[in-house]
């Protein structure tokens, strides 16, 4: 086959020059200021650490952060180069200290990030924001390691601004299969349901995830960015943690699978992304999450276990 065939099942986003050029103008370019009605449901391309200073402030209602670990890695034209530790805390301080001022006092935040790095969050977010919880997620895609534990844990650092938040419980719990269907003197089923000839229960939602899938060639999600989160993280993110309507903020949005959901769910977004062909990707998803308002893994509102 030759190379630039695709397999039949493979659903890759991909785009062309042609499509990044005509995506790309679809986002927000370098202004001296930003109104809030100029960056509402908006892909803003640009630097961060120079577009957030000029963002409405007092405006988000939930952040989720997915930075740049710190590790050497490619993203589109540029390289994110490890650092010390004491360089790389001083980089998440640059960029977490321009977030304060556009939380509204009830926001909440998160922040992604991996084995190395997941000690220093709470020591510099600490700074600004009360630590509520650390979410610890199996990312099932890890490589092997011979001479080490494979690696295929990820860490959330949960907090507010605040000690008034929003948490909705009910919208993020997991179904589950009952293992010991009891039932009640009556004869009735004991906090349990059947589904589909499948004895199921609702579980209140824990700190530990195991029933996420990382994005991968035949998920129609999946694009060419060499760190995407899946959907279904981002949405118990989002709908746990923010209502209809509310304002969800993310200035390394990458591929755009924050805003995506985002949209998807009913909430408003502002996204920043450096890279061109990322932006372009983020609002072509946009574009087909019109169409298409799926979560793999999260039917009729509801978490499964697993994705299928």
């Amino acid at each position: 086959m030759p190379k630039h065939c695709k397999a039949s099942r493979n659903r890759t986003i991909e785009l062309s020059a042609q499509e990044i050029t005509h995506y790309a103008a679809m986002a927000v370019g370098n202004q001296k200021k930003y109104t809030l009605e100029e960056t509402i449901n908006k892909i803003i391309h640009g630097d961060s650490f120079k577009i957030m200073p000029k963002l409405a402030p007092n405006c988000v209602d939930l952040m989720i952060v997915d930075p740049p670990y710190n590790l050497t890695k490619t993203f589109g034209q540029n390289i994110f180069r490890q650092r010390n530790f004491e360089e790389y805390k001083k980089w998440l301080d640059d960029w977490l200290s321009l977030t304060v001022p556009l939380l509204k006092e009830n926001a909440s935040i998160y922040i992604c990030s991996d084995w190395k790095t997941s000690i220093a969050i709470p020591e510099i977010a600490g700074k600004y924001f009360i630590l509520q919880n650390r979410i610890s997620w199996e990312r099932e895609k890890g490589r092997g390691a011979k001479n080490n534990w494979k690696n295929c844990l990820e860490d959330i650092w949960f907090f507010t601004k605040s000690p008034y938040y929003t948490f909705n419980t009910e919208a993020v719990k997991i179904q589950r299969p009952v293992l010991a269907p009891y039932r009640d003197t009556n004869g009735k089923p004991k906090d349990w349901l059947e589904v589909n000839n499948e004895k199921m229960r609702l579980t209140y939602p824990s700190n530990i995830w195991t029933d996420i899938s990382i994005p991968f060639w035949s998920m129609s999600e999946n694009t060419n960015h060499p760190t995407q989160k899946p959907e279904k993280l981002i949405a118990k993110l989002i709908l746990a943690s923010s209502n209809p309507d509310d304002l969800i903020f993310d200035p390394f949005v990458g591929s755009g699978t924050t805003a995506v959901t985002a949209k998807k769910l009913g909430r408003r977004f502002i996204g920043i992304e450096r890279e061109k062909e990322y932006a372009a990707l983020a609002c072509k998803r946009l574009e087909m999450a019109e169409h298409n308002s799926s979560i793999q893994g999260f039917e009729n509102g509801i978490f499964k276990a697993r994705n299928t």
